[in-house]
């Protein structure tokens, strides 16, 4: 069983907000903010992992666009959990003219 996903509050690793709520500048900032919750909730990896992870990408970049560290960050916990690699393997596989799903 996941824990419930906490958003930080007051760190560098916390997202932006406007009177309280969460904003994203642009729709795809939004996407990803909801694919590294789901994953999260999923257990494609541990969440204290991912927040590290983002911190330690907004350390290095300080000036970078939050969520360009954001999806960074997810990338880097998923390559690390193999589901990157995994997933590339198998859409690759897969022939010409199919479909985008995954058989598992």
């Amino acid at each position: 069983m996941t824990l419930p996903i906490r958003l930080d509050v007051g760190t560098p690793a916390a997202p932006p907000r406007s009177n309280g709520e969460l904003v994203f500048a642009e729709p795809w900032e939004g996407r990803a903010f909801g694919l590294a919750v789901a994953a999260g909730e999923a257990g494609a990896f541990a969440w204290e992992d991912f927040r590290q992870a983002l911190i330690a990408r907004i350390a290095a970049e300080p000036d970078a666009r939050y969520y360009v560290c954001w999806f960074e960050a997810l990338e880097r916990v998923l390559a690390v959990e193999g589901q990157v690699s995994e997933r590339a393997a198998l859409l690759a596989a897969r022939p010409a003219g199919h479909g985008h799903e995954i058989d598992r």
